[in-house]
């Protein structure tokens, strides 16, 4: 399997401005891969939250995270301010892929790059559902697949 290459900042259509802070720095000066995956969640519920979509504790229908992924190019380290671009590559009947790029302000090629999937689920019994009409229409203007398949 080989590594991709960083993507550039064109490639995401909505970003959000992360400030590092001393304590994501590790032992080794930079900051640790598990923080990585907060700045995807962090964007991710940001754009949702800011789009009306998300409603954390009434909301009928949640998204669980079922895969990760992040490939590692550049350190980050605080005092850097990221900024995290997102965009959706597939939207499927009851999932979503997002991936994102983190990019040290200033930078065209991404320090980071992964993605996750959100399979959305009642709130209660925890069963896939469709993705809501509100979901879909929020997340549209992200997509950047070219074609997309169910679940």
């Amino acid at each position: 399997m080989s590594k991709p290459a960083p993507t550039a900042r064109s490639s995401y259509p909505h970003f959000l401005a992360i400030t590092t802070r001393w304590m994501d720095n590790d032992v080794y000066g930079h900051v640790n891969n598990v923080v990585y995956y907060s700045y995807f969640d962090t964007v991710v519920n940001e754009y949702l939250i800011r789009t009306g979509v998300l409603d954390f504790e009434r909301g009928a229908t949640i998204g669980l995270v079922a895969e990760t992924h992040c490939n590692y190019f550049a350190p980050l380290v605080f005092p850097d301010r990221v900024d995290a671009g997102l965009r959706v590559s597939r939207l499927g009947t009851s999932s979503v892929r997002y991936e994102v790029g983190l990019f040290k302000e200033g930078d065209e090629h991404a320090a980071a790059q992964g993605h996750f999937v959100h399979v959305y689920v009642d709130r209660v019994t925890r069963r896939p559902v469709s993705l809501p009409d509100g979901l879909r229409a929020a997340l549209e203007p992200l997509n950047v697949a070219t074609d997309q398949a169910a679940d």
